[in-house]
C-alpha cells in the first residue's frame, strides 16, 4: 500500500498554488512565534473575513442562524472558530482542532543576574527538547509584561535585522572532553540553559554593573522594573525568519511548526469552506506540548462552555442538547507525525511511517508502547474518512510514530474522544520534530489543508 510522491501529479496551476500557500504560512509562522502573536494573527485575519466575537453577541443577546461566523478567545491562547451550519448543533459539528504551543524556553519570575562580566536571564525549558540544541543559536525574545497597573508591554527583540539578539554559551571543543563523556540529555543540564542578555557595565555602578546596565536599557526602553518580571511572560524563541529549504524550494525549514502548521492548514481549510450542513469548528488551544492542563488547554471547560453558549444563541438550550451535540460530532485531531528520517532509519518501521511529499497524515492511534496514552480510532470512523479523501483527490497516508517499543507521543485527541465523538488523529510530516528548526513538505501542506476542507464538508457519520 505504498503511496506515490504527490509532487508528480500537479500541473502548472496546483504548483502556483502550494508555493503560493506556502508563502503565506511562513508569513503566518513569522507573525506568531508564541501563542499571544498566534492568536492576535488568527483574530486579524477571521474578523476580515466576517467572524464576530461570541462574547459581544452574547452581551447583546443576538440570535444566530445558518451562514454565521463566530469566534472566541481565552486568555489571549486559546481560540474557538464556529461557522454555523444548516442543521441544528444538536445532530453533531464537524471539528478540527490543533494546538498553538511549541517547546521553547521561558524566562523565569526572577531571572536576571550577573556572573562575573556577563547578565544572564534564567530560564525554565517548555515542552520536551532536547536541551543541547538550545545552544550556540541566535535568540529573540517575545512575549508581555504586565505592570501592577494592568498596563501590558509588548516584547518583541531579536527578529528584525537591526535588532541584537541572545544566545546561550557552549564549551568550546578544546576543553569538552568531560562534557563529551556525558549522555546527550546530561551534556547541557536544565539549569545551564541560561541567556546572555548582555556584557557592558554601566559607567558609574560599582556592583552588577552589568546588570544595572541591562534594567537601564529595560527602563528606557519598555519601561519596566525589575519587579515587573514577576507578571511577565517571557519566550525565548529561535530568532529568524521561516525559510524555503532546498535548492527546489520544495520544503520549508522553520521554528514552531509542531504544531502551527496544523494550525494553520485548519485556519484555512475554516476560512476556504463555503455553507455547510454541519457546523464547522475549529479548536487551536495552548498547553498541548505539556499534558493540555491549565485554563487554556485542552482539558479545560472553555470548549465545553463556549459550545454551550453557541448553542443557546442558536436556540438549542440545555444539558441534553449540548451533550448530544458534543457525543454526535465528529473530529480531526490535528497534529504533526514523524517523517521518515533516512539518517535514523532504525527509530521507524518503514511500512508504517509518514514520508515527505505523500500528503496529509492519519494516525490510527498514537500514544506510545502498548498503546499507552492513545486515542485508538474506529475502523469504520476511518472507513468514512477514506471515503471523503478518495471522493476529493486528497493524497494521504497512514503511519505510527515510530517502532512500537522505540517511544511515542500523544495529542489531544484522547480528550475530545471522552465525550463519545469519533476522533482521529491526523497531520503533516515533520523532519526534527521539536528541534529549534523543523522541516515541512510544501506539498504535504497543500493536501492538508484540502484534506480538513473536504473533512469540513462531507464528514458526518
Amino acid at each position: 500500500m505504498e503511496r506515490r510522491n504527490a509532487w508528480k501529479s500537479y500541473d502548472e496551476n496546483e504548483l502556483g498554488q502550494i508555493d503560493a500557500l506556502a508563502k503565506d504560512y511562513r508569513t503566518f509562522l513569522d507573525r506568531g512565534k508564541t501563542e499571544r502573536e498566534c492568536v492576535d494573527e488568527i483574530v486579524k485575519r477571521i474578523t476580515k473575513e466576517g467572524y464576530r466575537d461570541l462574547k459581544e453577541l452574547a452581551e447583546k443577546e443576538e440570535t444566530l442562524k445558518p451562514g454565521d461566523k463566530v469566534y472566541a478567545v481565552l486568555m489571549n491562547k486559546t481560540v474557538i472558530l464556529f461557522q454555523l451550519g444548516r442543521l441544528p448543533l444538536s445532530d453533531g459539528m464537524n471539528i478540527l482542532g490543533a494546538h498553538l504551543d511549541s517547546p521553547r524556553l521561558d524566562i523565569k519570575q526572577n531571572p536576571l543576574y550577573q556572573d562575573t562580566d556577563f547578565a544572564f536571564m534564567d530560564t525554565h525549558y517548555y515542552g520536551g527538547v532536547k536541551k543541547y540544541q538550545w545552544v550556540a543559536l541566535p535568540l529573540a525574545i517575545h512575549g508581555v509584561v504586565v505592570k501592577k497597573d494592568g498596563t501590558a508591554v509588548k516584547i518583541h527583540v531579536g527578529e528584525q535585522e537591526d535588532d541584537p539578539v541572545f544566545f546561550i554559551s557552549d564549551l568550546l571543543i578544546h576543553l569538552s572532553g568531560e562534557q563529551l563523556e556525558k549522555k546527550a540529555s546530561k551534556v547541557i543540564e536544565g539549569e545551564a540553559l541560561d541567556v546572555i542578555v548582555g556584557s557592558k557595565p554601566l559607567s558609574g555602578e560599582e556592583t552588577d554593573a552589568v546588570k544595572a546596565g541591562i534594567l537601564r536599557i529595560l527602563k528606557d526602553t519598555y519601561g519596566i522594573e525589575e519587579e515587573d518580571f514577576l507578571s511577565a511572560e517571557l519566550e525565548v524563541v529561535p530568532a529568524g525568519r521561516a525559510r524555503e529549504a532546498g535548492f527546489d524550494r520544495s520544503m520549508i525549514l522553520a521554528y514552531g511548526q509542531d504544531d502551527r502548521v496544523c494550525v494553520y492548514t485548519s485556519l484555512a481549510a475554516m476560512l476556504e469552506v463555503g455553507q455547510t450542513d454541519r457546523t464547522a469548528c475549529c479548536i487551536l488551544v495552548d498547553k498541548e506540548e505539556i499534558g493540555s492542563v491549565g485554563a487554556t488547554g485542552m482539558q479545560s471547560r472553555f470548549f465545553e462552555n463556549t459550545v454551550a453558549e453557541v448553542m443557546a444563541l442558536a436556540g438549542e438550550c440545555g444539558e441534553r442538547k449540548l451533550r448530544r451535540c458534543l457525543a454526535a460530532s465528529d473530529m480531526l485531531s490535528s497534529d504533526v507525525s514523524a517523517a521518515f528520517d533516512p539518517s535514523y532509519a532504525s527509530a521507524f518501521e518503514k511500512k508504517n511511517a509518514a514520508y515527505f511529499g505523500r500528503g496529509m497524515v492519519f494516525n490510527k492511534f498514537t500514544g506510545s508502547r502498548g498503546k499507552g496514552g492513545s486515542n485508538d480510532a474506529n475502523a469504520e470512523y476511518i472507513a468514512h474518512i477514506r471515503r471523503i479523501m478518495d471522493d476529493a483527490g486528497v493524497a494521504y497516508q497512514t503511519a505510527e510514530l515510530g517502532k512500537v517499543d522505540q517511544g511515542g507521543g500523544g495529542t489531544i485527541a484522547y480528550i475530545l474522544a471522552l465525550y463519545g465523538m469519533n476522533v482521529i488523529d491526523s497531520g503533516i510530516a515533520v523532519l526534527s520534530m521539536h528541534a529549534p528548526w523543523e522541516a515541512t513538505s510544501k506539498v504535504d501542506l497543500y493536501e492538508t489543508k484540502r484534506g480538513y476542507l473536504a473533512f469540513l464538508e462531507k464528514a458526518c457519520l
